[in-house]
């Protein structure tokens, strides 16, 4: 997106062991990876596929939440097409479920909370665009998701897995914001996007230094994409000073 966004969380740029939370062990395992440009990444697996029945989880460390209202996760994984595995039980599948939990502190146990959908709040079932055989090199998928309100200091991200062979190569965890800005020779602060997508968040504006009101309230409003809406007032070059710069100042 050519939209600013930052970043939260990113298993990208992590070379230690993220170390994640994995119920039950002998679902999601740790793994050494690389990604498409050979960089070395940790990355998740999951292949109980031979196994009926098979419910595991897997949960992020705790993330700061940065008074950010609503959280936009990218994903990044393949997913085995259940078609190219032999012998296998009825119960393969080539979804998983993406979750999230909210909490004031960095509480978590392994097992706490209970690992099941409430306490944790699903965001969607996430399926591949393309899977794979084994013939073939695995076909990144990547899905954007994202979910809010959010109100206490952080959160976990938390993932299910009900019987795929997979593997999660990486998971960012950002928001979207609108850059500081000027506009009708006033100045606006750098602002959060709202809790929905569609949400406007109103930014009080500052005339530019020797610039003066000409019709008020200034305010610009941040649309959920991170792009500001028709700006409401306006400033005008004080008695003695011109616009400059792309009125961006006045001399």
């Amino acid at each position: 997106s050519i939209f600013p966004s930052e970043t939260l969380m990113d298993t990208k740029w992590v070379t230690s062991e993220l170390a994640w939370t994995a119920h039950p062990e002998t679902g999601w395992e740790e793994v050494s990876g690389y990604d498409e440009a050979m960089n070395p990444i940790r990355t998740y697996q999951v292949c109980n596929v031979q196994l009926a029945n098979q419910n595991n989880w897997l949960r992020t460390q705790f993330i700061q939440r940065q008074d950010v209202q609503r959280v936009y996760v990218e994903l990044k994984f393949t997913v085995r097409d259940c078609n190219s595995i032999p012998n296998i039980p009825g119960s393969c599948k080539e979804t998983f479920n993406l979750f999230y939990y909210e909490s004031d502190t960095d509480s978590a146990s392994a097992s706490s909370p209970f690992w099941m959908e409430n306490p944790y709040i699903k965001v969607d079932t996430i399926a591949p665009d393309e899977s794979f055989s084994k013939l073939e090199s695995g076909r990144v998928n990547t899905k954007v998701r994202s979910f809010g309100p959010l109100s206490k200091n952080g959160f976990y991200l938390a993932f299910q897995d009900l019987g795929a062979c997979m593997s999660l190569i990486s998971v960012r965890a950002f928001y979207k914001k609108c850059s500081n800005t000027i506009a009708g020779f006033a100045v606006f602060p750098e602002t959060l996007t709202g809790a929905e997508p569609t949400s406007l968040v109103i930014a009080p504006g500052t005339c530019i230094p020797n610039a003066v009101e000409v019709s008020v309230p200034l305010k610009l409003y941040c649309n959920g994409d991170g792009e500001w809406m028709v700006p409401v007032g306006a400033c005008t070059c004080a008695a003695g000073y011109e616009p400059a710069m792309k009125d961006t100042q006045c001399q």
